[in-house]
């Protein structure tokens, strides 16, 4: 059992035009989009801007609420970032804006099917899989991510391919050097060992790095 009635999607908007947007949506009965880009604004695909999307989705019958504040990557609480400008989602994670955010989902996903939106259109790319899913899986929500083509794909099944993206193996090798004895083969990893140091590796390759957190305007860009 799990702690929603109903499963949480996510989707890129990409480059989709809307209505082929809106077709991914209803294919796959999607009753409200709460949309977690930091800044809800597109130079380069306008549709997807705030007023648009939001007109459109009104239009189709289908419910928008905005949780850039809650839910993006680029928080404005500059105790998320390190001190390189890189934001760290464990400590936005720990955030009570960040919980607030995710209990505003929970609670959605009890009553109709929503699906977190944000940019990028690999999953694996944006901070809606590596840091919003991930919280709602820790707390026993099932999530399934919607690509681009409509095919869907478990959060279970996105982990194990991010396992496979950075080639980890189940045995984590150790600097025989550094050993004492004749035991030097490596130490056995768990599953979800492996799923939290593929984490790691991808959310540092995505996570936005900037000397500012963002405060407004045209910067959606790269699913934050």
């Amino acid at each position: 059992m799990t702690a929603t009635q109903h499963p949480v999607f996510t989707v890129g908007h990409s480059n989709h035009s809307l209505e082929a947007f809106l077709e991914l949506l209803r294919a796959h009965g999607i009753d409200e989009v709460a949309d977690v880009r930091s800044s809800p604004y597109s130079r380069y695909t306008p549709h997807f801007s705030h007023r648009v999307l939001s007109e459109a989705l009104e239009s189709a019958g289908i419910g928008y609420a905005f949780l850039g504040g809650e839910l993006g990557g680029r928080p404005r609480d500059r105790s998320c970032y390190d001190a390189e400008g890189r934001v760290r989602y464990d400590r936005l994670a720990e955030s009570d804006e960040f919980d607030d955010g995710i209990r505003q989902i929970v609670h959605g996903a009890d009553e109709r099917r929503v699906v977190l939106m944000c940019a990028e259109k690999e999953p694996l790319d944006c901070h809606r899989t590596l840091l919003v899913a991930r919280a709602l899986a820790e707390r026993g929500v099932a999530v399934a991510h919607i690509h681009a083509d409509g095919s869907l794909e478990e959060h279970a099944t996105a982990m194990d391919r991010l396992v496979s993206l950075h080639k980890l193996s189940p045995v984590q090798q150790i600097d025989m050097f550094a050993m004492e004895g004749p035991d030097n083969g490596g130490a056995p990893r768990s599953r979800d060992e492996l799923i939290a140091d593929a984490m790691a590796r991808q959310t540092a390759k995505v996570a936005y790095v900037g000397a500012e957190p963002i405060v407004g305007g045209d910067d959606w860009e790269n699913g934050y």
